[in-house]
């Protein structure tokens, strides 16, 4: 069985900004592995484990560094990955980038896709829904509980009146919760062996992806612009400098409430 993982590189930690020039959001910082992608790989090893066969493949979209993301995902157990990169990608919507995830998924030819419920740097979760129409394979989401057995995938989510069970025939695709599993810690032995594991790096050109199909051209959603939130009255900003407890200790002293 042939496992593919849908993961991505976001910035690291909390701070997200927005480039006023490109109105995209700003990468230029460190980038790791979407932490509800994580989910979905430990899900495809765990997979794997117990069937006692089968092979865990990586996939993602992004510049040459998000390279650097993914080869966690390969220390903790993934067999290979493809990094689909091209300077003709840059801007593209989720819509632009499910087109050449769903080419390389055909090229693949997997049994399974798995996604993480979304990505923390745009919680859009709209991704796995237009790969697997692409795809023209039955979708299941939010699963927090996951089994196979003879051809079929049965889910299991939790809604608003209880417990979801539902079943589709492979190929399908399957975005999990992040409270399906807890993602395990790559081994040092799983760290030094990531590197010599297959990685492959193809072009949109090699998918088969016209230009008008991607980045801005192939986009439909536009951020006409950006401004900074309506003011609510009488208020003051304290930067964290340094000094930002003494400043707070002062206003509150100010308005008499300390």
């Amino acid at each position: 069985m042939r496992i593919a993982v849908c993961v991505k590189q976001v910035p690291e930690g909390a701070a997200k900004r927005i480039d006023p020039a490109t109105r995209r959001l700003d990468r230029a910082g460190e980038g790791a592995l979407n932490a509800y992608d994580a989910n979905a790989v430990e899900e495809a090893l765990r997979l794997k484990e117990s069937a006692g066969e089968g092979e865990v493949v990586l996939l993602t979209m992004g510049p040459a560094r998000a390279a650097d993301a993914i080869r966690k995902a390969l220390a903790m157990g993934a067999d290979r990955a493809i990094l689909v990169t091209d300077d003709a990608a840059a801007g593209s919507d989720l819509l632009a980038t499910s087109i050449a995830l769903a080419r390389a998924l055909e090229r693949e030819q997997p049994d399974l896709v798995l996604f993480g419920q979304q990505a923390a740097d745009s919680d859009g979760a709209v991704l796995w829904g237009a790969v697997a129409d692409r795809l023209r394979r039955p979708l299941i989401s939010q699963v927090a509980e996951l089994t196979l057995a003879d051809g079929v995938v049965t889910g299991k989510r939790q809604s608003e009146f209880g417990y979801d069970v539902i079943r589709a025939p492979l190929p399908a695709v399957v975005a999990v919760s992040d409270s399906i599993n807890e993602p395990r810690y790559p081994s040092l032995k799983g760290i030094m062996g990531a590197k010599k594991k297959p990685q492959e790096t193809l072009t949109l050109a090699d998918l088969g992806v016209e230009s008008d199909r991607a980045g801005e051209a192939g986009s439909r959603t536009e951020v006409l612009a950006l401004s900074e939130p309506p003011s609510r009255g009488e208020s003051r900003r304290i930067d964290g400098d340094g000094a930002a407890p003494e400043a707070i200790i002062a206003f509150l002293a100010e308005k008499r409430l300390v």
